[in-house]
């Protein structure tokens, strides 16, 4: 039987609250006299309906929230976050200070010597000056021969001249007897060496022609050496023609491979490059030889150099 049936013998659990009774059924309390009342229109029968099922709700109850003061805020007493690491040095700071002045040193050095190079470069293929009449010499201690400056490709008015560089030996056969050989042209073999070849050697480019130029400015113009420099460079050009013709196929052939070099003569054999055609220039063609004296070549180099 359902809880909220009508009738006086409905029973009710204990969770339900009592329905209140119809006002039909409710009895008014005895007084002590009844009022007379004028008897109005019949009021009309209602007869109530089934009433809908309650549905329990699963919401929590409501609860009236009065909003109060706000609460004062509180000292937090845990303890305060720690700063971010700094970012860890690097490079000269990251040393000590004794290793700072210690490279702050070398630095200052280095960029001294660095100046110092500079100008006496400078210096060396500036024209000429006060500043050179005074310390040429100085200046030329400095730049030789490590540091050697060319401006011929880029001067005002280029080498427009082709030097060949020739030689020609005494060579001691077995006999004790000594024979001279005929002029080898090393340049004229050092360009058919360099001709076609896509990676000359430094020797074939340079050696040769770098070597005559140091011999020539050492040197006066009775081949007569200017300074110490001058006995250098005649040592260095001879042995490079005992060199050469120690490892030349015609010498060899010439000499039975069995002779000793003992002597040896270097010439240059210099021409004009011929102007294009169409220029009015007009140079003369004729080479000119400028030939040195003999130059005897000691024991130790006598086959291919120093040993």
């Amino acid at each position: 039987m359902d809880a909220y049936d009508e009738g006086s013998n409905a029973r009710h659990g204990p969770d339900v609250p009592r329905r209140p009774a119809p006002p039909a059924q409710r009895v008014a309390p005895a007084g002590p006299a009844e009022t007379d009342v004028a008897p109005g229109p019949p009021e009309p029968d209602v007869h109530p309906g089934p009433e809908p099922e309650r549905v329990a709700s699963l919401a929590p109850p409501q609860r009236d929230v009065h909003p109060g003061p706000e609460p004062e805020p509180v000292a937090s007493l845990a303890p305060p976050e720690p700063y971010p690491p700094a970012e860890p040095r690097t490079g000269i700071a990251a040393l000590s200070p004794r290793y700072q002045v210690g490279v702050a040193l070398a630095l200052a050095v280095v960029a001294i010597g660095v100046c110092v190079h500079i100008g006496m470069t400078f210096l060396h293929v500036a024209p000429a000056n006060t500043v050179t009449r005074a310390h040429g010499e100085a200046v030329d201690d400095w730049v030789y021969p490590e540091f050697e400056q060319n401006w011929k490709l880029f001067a005002p008015n280029p080498l427009q001249q082709n030097i060949s560089i020739q030689v020609r030996a005494g060579v001691r056969g077995p006999d004790g007897m000594t024979q001279t050989t005929g002029w080898y042209d090393l340049s004229a073999e050092d360009g058919r060496a360099i001709d076609g070849n896509l990676l000359p050697s430094h020797t074939q480019q340079n050696e040769l022609r770098r070597a005559w130029d140091f011999f020539v400015a050492t040197h006066d113009s009775e081949n007569r050496p200017v300074g110490l420099r001058g006995s250098l460079s005649e040592s260095y050009l001879r042995r490079i023609m005992v060199l050469r013709l120690d490892h030349d196929d015609a010498v060899r052939a010439a000499t039975g491979s069995s002779g000793v070099i003992e002597r040896v003569q270097v010439r240059s054999r210099t021409s004009n490059v011929p102007p294009p055609d169409w220029s009015r220039e007009k140079v003369s063609t004729t080479p000119s030889y400028r030939e040195l004296p003999w130059w005897r070549v000691p024991q130790d180099e006598a086959r291919g150099g120093v040993r």
